[in-house]
């Protein structure tokens, strides 16, 4: 049995943070504003695993009313819901995701990430693409408030 999710999740830049995607520093004059580290990327693609196995959201498991999240290394948190996804009989086959920022340009941190993130997701670099756009200056992204991320994960049953 194959099944897919899709997580999104959108931050605000904030002063005096730093920049993590998919468990990189960036570097950036601000960060963003979050409980936890604010990791975007691995919060959207926590929620397509999550999506994909249909246990909820990261909202669910890591609530920011919780203060065990305070600040917590969102590297960490998509590893932990990797072991739900394990826990559920699933392996992951790959994820796709589609990083929306007007600044700072990321592509030349996606090999990175893909490095980062390939091990925590048990996978090959191969099974996991990161992609950029702009919102070509529209919206709150377009004006650089902020940074989105779209991502797509399909797992397998063992």
């Amino acid at each position: 049995m194959t099944r897919t999710g899709i997580g999104f999740d959108i931050h605000r830049f904030a002063a005096g943070r730093k920049l993590i995607l998919g468990g990189v520093e960036i570097p950036s004059p601000e960060g963003l504003d979050g409980h936890s580290d604010a990791d975007v990327l691995c919060h959207a693609l926590a929620d397509a695993l999550l999506g994909a196995i249909a246990d909820g959201d990261i909202g669910q498991h890591f609530p920011n009313t919780d203060l065990r999240w305070k600040d917590a290394d969102s590297v960490e948190l998509l590893r932990q819901v990797v072991l739900r996804v394990k826990a559920k009989g699933f392996h992951i086959v790959n994820v796709d995701a589609m990083i929306t920022a007007e600044k700072p340009k990321v592509m030349p941190y996606a090999q990175r990430m893909r490095e980062c993130l390939a091990p925590v997701l048990g996978v090959t670099i191969d099974d996991v693409s990161i992609k950029a756009t702009t919102m070509e200056g529209l919206g709150a992204i377009g004006r650089g408030e902020g940074i989105a991320v779209m991502a797509v994960a399909t797992v397998e049953k063992l």
